[in-house]
């Protein structure tokens, strides 16, 4: 029996998807449930599984755009695994010898180079061939050393390198997320009114408090005290004080949000994917820190879900984990508001009259000045600064009540 496998609906909204990858070859003989390809939306990179065991035949090759719901391969339920066929019978010992006089002589001359199963995508295949190109020398980058798109775009790229040094240029297709990213950034910064301000924030309190309980706290709870819990805890305190800036805009309407979802920008291997802790203000440091590492470690293995990274009300960037001293964060649509931390520098500051050497940390916050007046963002912003600057009051209910709040 022929199975037809469909593109799934990946989520609301998604009518079609890029064949980013595929993970078996035409012929090959495939499990239920076995990941055949991975496919990107707009949102996220998914895998596809197989519906049924069976010889499977590709119908689309691996740059790709497919509409959800349309046949990218069938599956013969009919096909057997390689070696599975039924033995056959045994020859007597009296008539191997006869049958190995007839078998002609193997062959000294080498084999003529021919595209092997497994030797070369569907894609690379028609790169090599249209450019006349060998895969004999091409190293394969993919699974099992298989020849890739990209790799044989390498190689064609290569072959006008003048000898006195390389000049070659690689073309590489954006992928579909990558694609409709720059869709997005494009039409924020066309259709709002984006505005950045600025501000700055003593972090050495909150280093004063990680390196007191930071070991008692990994003990207990099994996960490292870091800044993000900080982070969010004060974003949560100045939402609460700012409602505005909690707000996004529903064509002729405003949108405010009495729950914080806060949406954190997370590097993962297909680029930056923006996950949701949702009703971040009912968690304590502990649970804020143990989701953002759930989340994060699921945008790193690739499994992270369309659901698990919609509906956020606000987002933190923190491109300091790159090294970034500044930026202007573009806003997150439909979202109003994004809050950009940045890495932390000891730098002389003047404190009561003296200069001293502090841990200091740019803070910048891109808002939709359509929705968020001058006093809601610059007022949201020095909210945020007294909170990391006086954490303890601020964010953990006084001294009495920091070790509570860490939840020792």
């Amino acid at each position: 029996m022929i199975i037809e496998m469909k593109v799934p609906s990946p989520g609301e909204s998604i009518s079609e998807v890029e064949i980013a990858t595929w993970l078996v070859q035409d012929g090959d003989y495939v499990e239920k449930d076995q990941a055949i390809a991975e496919v990107d939306s707009d949102k996220a990179t998914l895998e596809l599984p197989a519906e049924e065991s069976g010889t499977i035949t590709l119908k689309a090759e691996e740059g790709d755009e497919v509409a959800v719901g349309q046949v990218v391969a069938l599956i013969d339920t009919d096909g057997k695994p390689s070696g599975d066929s039924a033995p056959k019978e045994e020859k007597s010992e009296e008539s191997k010898p006869a049958e190995e006089e007839k078998a002609p002589a193997k062959s000294e001359e080498p084999a003529k180079e021919t595209y092997a199963s497994g030797t070369a995508s569907p894609a690379a295949r028609k790169i090599l061939d249209e450019n006349d190109l060998s895969f004999s020398n091409i190293k394969g980058t993919g699974k099992d050393g298989r020849i890739t798109k990209e790799d044989a775009e390498k190689a064609v790229a290569a072959m006008g390198s003048p000898g006195n040094g390389s000049r070659s240029v690689e073309k590489r297709r954006l992928s579909s997320l990558r694609r409709k990213l720059a869709d997005r950034l494009v039409s924020v910064k066309n259709e709002t009114a984006m505005l950045t301000t600025f501000n700055e924030a003593d972090m050495k309190p909150i280093f004063d408090i990680r390196k007191e309980y930071k070991e008692e706290f990994k003990e207990k709870h099994g996960v490292s005290l870091g800044f993000m819990s900080f982070f969010t805890k004060a974003v949560v305190l100045a939402l609460q004080e700012f409602p505005e800036v909690n707000s996004m805009i529903d064509g002729k309407e405003q949108l405010v949000y009495d729950y914080c979802d806060i949406s954190v920008a997370v590097s993962g291997p297909k680029g930056l994917m923006v996950p949701v802790v949702r009703n971040a203000e009912n968690m304590d440091f502990r649970g804020i820190e143990a989701e953002i590492g759930r989340l994060a470690s699921r945008v790193r293995d690739g499994v992270i879900t369309v659901d698990e990274m919609t509906g956020g009300t606000f987002t933190i960037s923190n491109g300091g984990v790159f090294g970034s001293m500044l930026s202007t964060p573009i806003l997150n649509p439909p979202q109003s508001a994004i809050l950009g931390m940045h890495n932390i520098i000891e730098r002389p500051v003047a404190i009561d009259g003296q200069v001293v050497i502090r841990p200091m940390m740019y803070l910048a916050l891109s808002y939709d000045h359509r929705v968020i007046d001058g006093r809601e963002s610059v007022g949201f912003l020095k909210t945020i600064k007294e909170a990391l600057e006086n954490p303890v009051e601020k964010l953990m209910g006084g001294e009495k009540n920091v070790r509570k709040s860490l939840g020792l």
